[in-house]
């Protein structure tokens, strides 16, 4: 039996931003389109998905009434090729809560938090095209072997247009920008 015969068609085929725009939530569930082309996600942990919740919280809580932080939904990075990712936790401007797709210049910061088999995209690829796309903060949490979250935070360089190297968290979050929050990561 062939690969052709088991894998579905659209596995192998370019989509455009009409046809992904076409499907329902559920279809959209746990993929990223990268150059046109379906990305499949393995479920994530509970302890990755605890992450990102308490995160999104902290955010939401600390960014004050001209933003939104929520997880698990898409930021339309480029139409041709379509490149949609799903960061974690995304802190985006309120007034576009229902304004969809999500664009870069909606979103100040995407987290992703890395898990086993994400390592390469998340620490390389997504920072590339997370700061090409000019979204102005990312933050990368590393699941340590010793189980206390490290955040990595970077800001978006504009005459470079790549991120610089921002603070590192162990554990506790007190960050100054892009503005003032504290969030316990270590008591997860």
């Amino acid at each position: 039996m062939s690969a052709e015969m088991v894998a579905p068609a659209w596995m192998h085929t370019q989509i455009s931003a009409e046809q992904y725009d076409s499907w329902s939530e559920e279809q959209c569930a746990g993929i990223e389109i990268v150059d046109g082309m379906v990305v499949v996600s393995p479920s994530a942990s509970k302890r990755h998905n605890r992450l990102a919740r308490v995160l999104a919280n902290a955010l939401d809580a600390a960014a004050g009434p001209d933003w939104n932080a929520d997880t698990d939904f898409d930021v339309r990075l480029q139409d041709v090729p379509l490149t949609n990712r799903r960061p974690d936790v995304i802190v985006y401007r309120a007034e576009t809560i229902d304004v969809t797709p999500t664009r870069p210049e909606h979103v100040l910061l995407v987290v992703e938090v890395v898990s086993p088999g994400s390592e390469t995209t998340d620490r390389i690829v997504k920072v590339d095209q997370y700061a090409k796309a000019g979204i102005p903060f990312y933050w990368r949490v590393e699941q340590a072997a010793t189980g206390v979250p490290i955040v990595y935070t970077y800001v978006l360089d504009p005459a470079t247009g790549a991120y610089r190297d921002g603070e590192m968290f162990t554990g506790t979050v007190r960050a100054s920008v892009p503005f003032p929050i504290t969030v316990d990561l270590g008591a997860l």
